[in-house]
């Protein structure tokens, strides 16, 4: 047997759902409330059911903060968090101070992206160390619940900066801007590095390529040359510009490409044509040879009058004569090329 459908019933069926049960419509507004404010919903519940410090349970029918915690089933810190929060959203004018609010009483609330400005989910932001940390993370643009869980988690901090370049190169970052301000932790990281061989070569590497580039940075900036001897002359037009050359190729490599193999090429090629722009000035090249003539008599003559001989005889040995006899008679030839050379002029 067959039985007709009245399609009419058909449409009012889909059309009409049956209502939601009391509990589903107390859990939809409920999460409404917190999806507007936010934790201001649960800072109002503290406020106008916690009694204010000073006051005594005689004075209102609020409770204590341990007590609201226990009927609540969670510790009386967390509770005291609110608590704060509220309080300083209340010195700001933003909502009631607490003695205005009593039990079971409504207020309109902030929107919720304000609460977190004046909540803090840890105990330790109260302290000095989790009140600076606060501040840094303010001036950083992020919320302080967020750089105080880091903090507290410095194996989970660890664990991100093993696991992830990114996070280690933040977190080298910072560094760099700690020490600055840090002597302390500057000497600890000295330490570290001279006490790690593989830190040791990279740093003298880059040290070493830091040198190089300042090479040529002075030179194609300062436009004066050092030459092998030590003088310090104009460079010629052509080797400052490709001093200049070489260091727009070097300012162009990315912050994190290695400059190693382009620093050595440009400061082995610049130092190639000072020896060559050296040779190829005939003052120059004169000046040059004075230059290192006397720099090296300053030398010998130095190291000649810090030997002492007071107390020979405990050390006199034949060679040592020898020795000083043959200098003797190197340094009566150059006296003699030296007055020859004179001579000719």
């Amino acid at each position: 047997m067959t039985v007709a459908i009245d399609p009419s019933e058909t449409s009012a069926a889909a059309v009409s759902p049956a209502p939601p049960s009391d509990l589903v419509a107390r859990d939809a507004r409920e999460f409404g409330v917190y999806a507007r404010t936010g934790g201001w919903a649960f800072g109002l519940m503290v406020a106008r059911s916690v009694r204010p410090g000073g006051q005594s349970a005689q004075e209102t029918p609020k409770v204590s903060a341990k007590e609201f915690a226990e009927l609540a089933g969670c510790s009386a810190e967390r509770v005291m968090r609110y608590y704060k929060a509220w309080d300083r959203a209340a010195d700001d004018g933003l909502v009631p101070h607490f003695e205005e609010l009593a039990p079971g009483e409504g207020v309109e609330l902030p929107d919720a992206d304000v609460w977190l400005t004046y909540y803090v989910s840890r105990s330790s932001a109260s302290s000095e160390r989790g009140t600076a940390i606060a501040e840094a993370a303010e001036a950083e643009g992020i919320r302080p619940t967020k750089a105080l869980e880091v903090a507290e988690n410095p194996t989970a901090l660890r664990a991100a900066i093993l696991a992830d370049p990114s996070t280690a190169r933040a977190a080298r970052a910072a560094l760099l801007d700690r020490i600055k301000e840090d002597p302390e932790l500057q000497t600890e990281l000295a330490r570290d590095v001279v006490r790690t061989d593989d830190l040791k070569k990279a740093v003298a590497s880059e040290s070493r390529s830091a040198d190089r580039i300042g090479y040529v940075r002075q030179i194609a900036e300062s436009g004066q040359i050092k030459t092998p001897a030590g003088q310090t002359v104009d460079a010629p037009a052509d080797l400052r510009q490709e001093a200049e050359r070489h260091l727009s190729l070097l300012d162009e490599l990315d912050e994190g490409e290695d400059s190693g193999e382009w620093a050595t090429e440009a400061y082995d090629t610049l130092k190639t044509l000072v020896v060559e722009a050296v040779e190829a000035d005939p003052e120059l090249r004169v000046q040059e040879r004075r230059t290192k003539f006397y720099s090296g008599l300053q030398k010998a003559t130095k190291v000649f009058e810090e030997l002492t001989f007071d107390d020979a005889q405990d050390f006199y040995e034949d060679d040592m004569v020898q020795q000083l006899e043959e200098l003797q008679q190197a340094i009566g030839s150059c006296i003699a090329a030296l007055r020859g050379a004179r001579a000719t002029d």
